[in-house]
């Protein structure tokens, strides 16, 4: 066999699939039974030389192959031949600029962590504390004006908080009031006093009548604005600065974050806490509920990013994002979160959901962004640092249009009276 494998390994086979119909066993058998002569050739006269070369040609044996394919080998698989994968239309990455595409001063605005200063209406009117004054600016013409100045003994202004209605806006100061203006008309319509004893630094409305108010001095009231006496319900759970205040979008749940490193998740129906969180290791104020799952919840501490399924109350997810987390906005388009941090480089992240992995890192402020506020129609995102700027960013790209339904064939007869 060693001619063979001479052979075979001439052609460079790149492997052996024996096949019966295309084998000679005849001049197998033939070089089996002469492997002997040929290791010791013999000398032989021409005349068997001569029957050896006849005999050779009528059994066909001069031929260079013992084993062959009956049929040519079926090629092998190109690799410019597109796959499923390669066919199927990927969807393009959404560009996301890198730089901001406006940017308003915003002079005396206080840097203090535990305050809330921006708000954006659905008005598309975007309201600012700077100092003691509050002032709007209208997103649709550009346009800005003076809402309210505060008097020193009450101000500065702590945190502002536009109603559902985009028209009404809660106003909180440092001296435990609640002011709620009219934007539209300039036009105080009422304080609210009574409850707390220290600034309100936090608020939120549950719908357009509820307002919820967090103080310094760790009190959570629901204020009925209709009603003279407006203290409807009270939460107690913290004991140092409330300074996250968030209900979800169904109004069922609220997300209160403080000073004391707490969490706490309450119930529209009860005012004892549903969960007590204590994770977080330094105060809670960036809180976000995701727009897709109702049950989750964005929680921004320190260094760290927190999702959390407040039904059960566990922690799905812990992200270090490497410096003080200062404020959360969930993408209202796409499945992403954005956050904005202080020290060392001041950015905005933004996070793909749900594996948090980071998309992009916006930067431009020079200290640290305290405060973010999202345009109605989830497009641009507004920012303000302690360095005294407003700086407007189109992150969240474009909403996608809802193709409109196809229109259906009328239905024959439709104009022929019926018979029931």
């Amino acid at each position: 066999m060693r001619k063979a494998e001479t052979v075979l390994t001439f052609v460079k086979l790149d492997r052996f699939i024996p096949n019966r119909s295309a084998m000679d066993f005849d001049y197998a058998r033939y070089m089996l039974t002469c492997r002997k002569g040929k290791e010791n050739p013999i000398a032989s006269s021409p005349s068997s030389q001569a029957y050896r070369k006849l005999l050779e040609e009528a059994l066909n044996m001069n031929q260079t192959r013992i084993l062959a394919f009956k049929n040519k080998p079926v090629e092998a698989i190109r690799n410019d031949i597109p796959t499923y994968h390669q066919a199927k239309s990927a969807k393009p990455r959404r560009y996301i600029p890198q730089t901001s595409e406006r940017t308003l001063d915003a002079p005396d605005l206080l840097d203090d962590y535990y305050l809330n200063l921006l708000d954006w209406g659905s008005k598309n009117v975007l309201s600012i504390a700077l100092g003691s004054t509050v002032y709007l600016w209208d997103a649709s013409d550009g346009s800005t004006s003076e809402l309210v100045p505060i008097d020193e003994e009450m101000g500065p202004v702590t945190s502002v908080k536009f109603a559902p209605d985009g028209r009404r806006i809660a106003v909180g100061l440092n001296n435990s009031e609640v002011q709620l203006w009219d934007s539209t008309a300039n036009k105080l319509l009422r304080t609210l006093r009574g409850g707390h004893i220290s600034r309100v630094g936090a608020m939120d409305w549950n719908n357009n009548h509820i307002l919820t108010t967090g103080g310094m001095d760790g009190k959570i009231f629901n204020n009925d604005v209709r009603v003279r006496s407006h203290i409807v319900e009270t939460y107690r759970g913290h004991h140092q600065d409330v300074c996250g205040l968030k209900w979800s979008a169904n109004g069922q749940r609220l997300a209160s974050g403080g000073s004391d490193n707490l969490l706490h998740i309450w119930d529209s129906s009860s005012t004892k806490w549903l969960h007590r969180l204590e994770e977080h290791t330094s105060a809670v104020k960036a809180l976000a509920w995701c727009p897709y799952q109702a049950n989750v919840l964005a929680g921004g501490s320190d260094r760290c990013i927190k999702l959390w399924n407040t039904h059960t109350g566990a922690c799905l997810n812990s992200v270090d994002t490497g410096s003080q987390v200062c404020a959360l906005l969930w993408n209202k388009n796409e499945p992403e979160l954005l956050s904005s941090h202080g020290f060392t480089q001041n950015q905005l992240t933004l996070w793909k959901y749900p594996s948090m992995v980071k998309m992009a890192e916006l930067t431009g402020h020079t200290s640290r962004v305290l405060y973010m506020a999202q345009s109605p129609d989830g497009c641009t995102v507004a920012s303000a640092s302690g360095d005294e700027t407003l700086k407007f960013w189109n992150v969240f790209g474009t909403p996608q249009v809802a193709k409109p339904n196809p229109k259906t064939a009328p239905e024959p007869f439709a104009h022929i009276s019926r018979i029931r």
